[in-house]
């Protein structure tokens, strides 16, 4: 399979070398080509850590989008959630219809594509979304990609008429498990509940000490494992109002791959987590600008508070750590991040929403 690569980071990186070692066609593509030069110089993608160690080499490496998605049958995005638009209204003007799946979508990421489109006067092309991204993987150096955990199982969803992303996307990626519609992937995003009430309770150490500890181990205390838990609550109550009964993060966590099976107590957040051989050795953001707040907060924790009002549901931990994000990133949730306009659904109540993702409606 043709597969080009949207993105030069840490998961598109990763990306590029499981689907080189499994025989697909690479085009790996970087919005830099600075980001790309340190790979062209070395001929491809040097990888280390679970998937062994090695050099892919994509079929191509390229900062030309339109080269990159040429003739390709399938586009993984693995960009930051923060660039889906941007990308997105780039693939629109240039009329593509090559399937996308969204790796990962994390929160309304599947509908803030479709909208996208659709603003930029384009018909979306097949589009559907994992939950999560299919790696744990970091960039310690610009050539070459650590990658300390592969997902063992990871929830894909796609949008009425993505049938063809999804059935791709399970190709390319044996571990996609499917959905019946993307608000069950949306609210499956694990890093909205992992990351939020740590980054709001550690700011403090983050900013003080550089990210100079391990998030997920030292920064996992019992008092943020009980914001943490009250939110996973708040999670799966939005879930069980669009008719989805998802598990808690822990397990969820482990059919992932990021919690341990042999934790003897999946119920207890610290010891699980803190468990998990993949993140255990993470250190914490490094500022305030980093991913867990600028990406966790505007695109998960945000469109999550879109979708509970829709469904009715009232989450107070939610907005309360939605409203000190606000204050401590200083961002404006009205026109920063995934809002509803965003993402196509802003005069929708819970019963069109289910029509417009396809789900089954009940009439409640």
């Amino acid at each position: 399979m043709k597969v080009a690569i949207i993105g030069g980071g840490a998961g598109g990186a990763a990306a590029a070398a499981e689907l080189v070692s499994t025989g697909h066609e690479v085009r790996f593509w970087s919005r830099s080509p600075a980001t790309l030069a340190p790979f062209r110089e070395q001929g491809g993608v040097a990888f280390d850590g679970i998937m062994g160690s090695g050099l892919a080499r994509p079929r191509l490496m390229t900062a030309d989008l339109a080269e990159a998605t040429d003739g390709a049958d399938l586009m993984v995005v693995c960009v930051p959630t923060l660039a889906h638009r941007d990308i997105t209204a780039a693939l629109a003007r240039s009329r593509l219809q090559v399937p996308i799946v969204l790796n990962p979508g994390h929160t309304g990421g599947a509908l803030e594509v479709r909208q996208t489109f659709i603003a930029n006067e384009c018909e979306p092309p097949p589009i559907a979304e994992f939950s999560t991204l299919t790696y744990v993987a970091r960039k310690y150096t610009q050539a070459r990609v650590t990658i300390t955990g592969k997902a063992k199982s990871v929830r894909l969803a796609a949008l009425p008429g993505g049938a063809a992303a999804a059935e791709l996307a399970k190709l390319a990626f044996p571990c996609a498990r499917p959905l019946s519609d993307v608000l069950a992937c949306d609210l499956a995003n694990v890093n909205m509940v992992l990351h939020t009430p740590g980054a709001v309770l550690g700011a403090a150490w983050v900013e003080a000490t550089g990210g100079d500890f391990t998030f997920y181990v030292q920064g996992m205390t019992g008092g943020v494992a009980r914001v943490m838990r009250a939110l996973d609550d708040e999670r799966r109550a939005v879930a069980r109002a669009f008719n989805h009964d998802l598990p808690a993060l822990t397990t969820e966590m482990q059919a992932i791959g990021t919690v341990e099976e042999s934790t003897p107590d999946i119920d207890d957040f610290v010891a699980a987590i803190a468990s998990g051989e993949a993140n255990r050795r993470i250190k914490a953001p490094n500022s305030l600008a980093h991913r867990y707040y600028q990406e966790d907060f505007c695109y998960g924790l945000l469109p999550f508070t879109v979708l509970a009002k829709i469904a009715g549901v009232d989450i107070p931990v939610a907005m309360s750590l939605l409203q000190i994000a606000q204050v401590l990133l200083g961002f404006d949730p009205a026109s920063t991040g995934r809002t509803a306009a965003r993402m196509g659904i802003a005069d929708l109540d819970r019963s069109a929403l289910l029509r417009l993702v396809g789900a089954e409606c009940d009439g409640g």
